[in-house]
């Protein structure tokens, strides 16, 4: 993971050319597939290791703010709103000084570019940049500037839009030092792009990276966002080995303690049918994963000690009935904004990060509660409801991909 933490998202725009499809919203609160596109920004960024949330707002902020406030209850964010637009300019000096680390990523809320984080901040902390560009390689282009490269990666030239057989164009993502930024007496209101990067006088640097990029600024390109984002509905009879499924575990490995805490082997008590049920998903699965939020550690009700061995007795059952786990994560953390913390997608993350072969677009969580679906979704996994302990939630749910009574059911159906 990188180093970067912090980003901020500039989300201010009056979204002029999408305004006949979508009149009353802001660009980045666009729906795709089910979902406000700033939704899929904000997860994509997750996935990279941002953990801390600028968003720079102006025009009909308020669908933004109440957005967040519902939605990513958990997330650790602050929003700055323009009285009056300033530019991409303005807009960054004014996040700027909201922020809490000296380098931050920059980025637009209505293009997803899937850049690779690690690989950018490498480049600017190896070159001291004041700012270092994502670049995406295109072909046929006359929507976007070419940017041209120094043989030592720094920036040679910006070229005003015109068609282009092939080159690179500047994908909207910048790694920021805030405090280099924050020396020039800036107006008002001014360009980022024309002011800053364009000036000749920073440190400016680029990291070409041929990774998914879209920008639904145009109608056409809203369109082609509402097919590539929509997931295929889950088929248990399609998952095979190269699949991996995430499984909570109090409520649905084991009898969960009622507004308690599992604290000692004695107490862990496996559902009926759960050890047999694993043997048949780690015939099925290539992954199996445990992930499970484990505050009674972080309240010192239990130590770290106690949990590993609960974990351990737990795992030496499965293997004796056949079954096996692959990893066990948890946070202890009590601050539900901590990122590994579920509804926070970082478990998943983490695992991603152990595991390269992981796929998350093929990977399933199987959870009792509301939060572990969030995370499933946060994380882009497909998701199953176990219903042991909240049997009264709702089916069909937007948050929900399958629901089933229990582990033993969703093992027997696949």
């Amino acid at each position: 993971m990188s180093e970067i933490k912090e980003a901020i998202i500039l989300a201010g725009g009056l979204g002029t050319r999408l305004k006949k499809t979508v009149p009353d919203l802001p660009k980045c609160m666009a729906p795709v597939a089910g979902r406000p596109f700033l939704f899929y920004v904000i997860n994509y960024l997750r996935s990279q290791g941002i953990v801390k949330f600028i968003f720079s707002l102006g025009y009909k902020h308020e669908f933004i703010e109440s957005y967040l406030g519902e939605q990513f209850p958990t997330l650790q964010y602050q929003t700055v709103v323009e009285e009056e637009p300033l530019g991409t300019g303005g807009a960054v000096k004014l996040a700027c000084q909201h922020t809490t680390d000296e380098n931050v990523l920059i980025t637009n809320g209505d293009t997803l570019y899937r850049i690779n984080l690690e690989e950018l901040s490498t480049v600017h902390f190896d070159n001291a940049a004041d700012v270092t560009i994502a670049l995406k390689p295109l072909e046929e282009f006359d929507r976007y500037g070419l940017v041209e490269m120094n043989d030592d990666g720094s920036i040679k030239g910006f070229f005003e839009k015109q068609f282009c057989a092939k080159g690179l164009i500047n994908g909207g993502a910048y790694l920021l030092n805030c405090m280099s930024f924050l020396e020039y007496e800036w107006p008002a209101v001014f360009s980022f792009e024309k002011a800053f990067l364009e000036n000749k006088n920073s440190r400016l640097y680029g990291s070409v990276q041929d990774a998914y990029f879209i920008d639904i600024g145009i109608p056409e390109d809203y369109e082609r966002a509402q097919l590539e984002f929509k997931k295929p509905a889950l088929k248990l009879a399609s998952i095979d080995q190269s699949w991996t499924i995430f499984i909570d575990r109090d409520g649905v490995i084991n009898h969960e303690k009622k507004e308690d805490y599992i604290r000692n082997p004695g107490e862990f008590i496996f559902y009926d049918g759960v050890k047999e049920a694993m043997q048949r998903i780690s015939n099925t699965f290539g992954t199996v994963i445990i992930v499970s939020n484990q505050r009674g550690v972080g309240r010192k009700l239990m130590t770290e000690t106690d949990l590993q061995e609960i974990h351990r007795e737990m795992k030496t059952e499965i293997e004796t009935a056949g079954g096996r786990v692959d990893a066990i994560y948890y946070c202890t953390n009590t601050d539900n904004t901590h990122p590994d913390r579920k509804p926070n997608p970082g478990m998943a993350f983490q695992a991603k990060a152990d595991f390269p072969a992981i796929d998350l677009s093929r990977s399933v969580i199987l959870g009792n509660k509301h939060s572990d679906m969030l995370f499933g979704r946060y994380a882009g996994l497909y998701t199953v409801f176990i219903a042991s302990t909240n049997p009264a939630t709702p089916f069909p749910h937007p948050d929900i991909d399958l629901r089933f009574n229990s582990l033993d059911d969703f093992a027997k159906a696949l």
